[in-house]
């Protein structure tokens, strides 16, 4: 018996016959994980058919994670589920509590059948590279989070074009591709000028920037803030040795140094939102409670989620920035 069949004149393209015989064998139990599918030149000697007819079928076969091909032997079942349709490559720079929101909302708006498989680059290159490369051809769609890499586009212009999606952070050299994205240079700048009466306090703003994780736009946006208030600012790139001085307030970019902050202010005998201020960068349901509460510049991580799912599921070809909002709070 042929595992596949193929039929003229029945108004279902070639190719999708070729899907719908895999899938049948699948679910009668005549082909099983392991199985090795009947080759690209037999099918298509056997039916009349072209290459390009039988590779799209496999191809379908494969970024729904159903076949895998393994290079010199052929194809072979990876996946006895027949009802995912699509699969989608999600590559973050790392996990984190905000992140993790921006995660679970995206699944809960995706809808059923749908697989998506995480991974994280940990803001390096070279991992960034090997994951995508790795993992190109085996999914119906990317979402990438570039982070601050540089030249990301070296590599993500070998996937096809429709098929990816940037996200949180993107750069002029994928400005062809759709994305749900932060303006992180106008959310520093509009978000510390809504705080200025509160800031006024204080005698100096400091930014604790570690340039290999954070955005560069995040540091033109504070410049463009010193610039356009003559506000005493000074920009660091480490919390370590650091003697803290009552009236300054901090802008922290990463939940790490915050509390590293909050311990010397402690140690220091300093007291949070009269002698030290802090604004926290993406808020989370433990800054709410946290010393009574730390005040944050923050973008909606489950509305961008959400926003993420649809493109997907609409095919949406769009560029669309999430809205930030400044939280106040008793650190400030």
């Amino acid at each position: 018996m042929s595992l596949i069949l193929v039929k003229e004149n029945i108004g279902v393209p070639k190719y999708k016959q070729i899907v719908s015989s895999v899938e049948e064998n699948l679910t009668n139990g005549l082909l099983k994980k392991g199985d090795k599918l009947p080759s690209i030149n037999s099918i298509k000697n056997k039916f009349s058919l072209s290459r390009d007819t039988v590779l799209t079928a496999f191809n379908e076969l494969k970024t729904r994670g159903i076949v895998e091909s393994i290079s010199g032997k052929g194809y072979y079942v990876k996946s006895e589920n027949i009802d995912i349709t699509q699969k989608v490559f999600l590559l973050f720079d790392e996990l984190n509590a905000f992140k993790e929101d921006l995660y679970n909302a995206f699944l809960n708006n995706l809808g059923k059948n749908k697989q998506v498989d995480i991974f994280f680059h940990h803001f390096s290159y070279d991992m960034f590279r090997k994951l995508i490369y790795d993992n190109m051809g085996n999914y119906s769609y990317y979402i990438i989070m570039p982070a601050n890499l540089r030249n990301t586009i070296a590599v993500i212009e070998k996937l096809p074009e429709d098929k990816v999606y940037i996200l949180d952070q993107t750069h002029e050299e994928l400005s062809k591709y759709p994305a749900i994205y932060q303006n992180f240079e106008d959310d520093i700048y509009y978000n510390l000028k809504q705080s200025l009466v509160l800031l006024n306090k204080y005698k100096k703003i400091v930014l604790l920037f570690p340039e290999k994780k954070q955005p560069q736009g995040m540091l033109i946006g504070f410049q463009k803030f010193r610039k356009s208030t003559n506000f005493p600012h000074e920009v660091i790139n480490t919390l370590e040795n650091r003697k803290l001085k009552k009236g300054e307030v901090y802008l922290i970019l990463d939940d790490q140094n915050l509390i590293f902050l909050i311990k010397k202010i402690k140690q220091q005998q300093l007291k949070l939102g009269q002698d030290i201020g802090i604004i926290s960068y993406n808020d989370t349901l433990l800054k709410e409670i946290v010393e009574n509460g730390i005040t944050t510049i923050s973008t909606d991580f489950k509305e961008m989620g959400k926003k993420l799912a649809q493109m997907v599921l609409n095919n949406e070809r769009v560029k669309i920035e999430n809205p930030n909002a400044l939280i106040i709070r008793n650190s400030l």
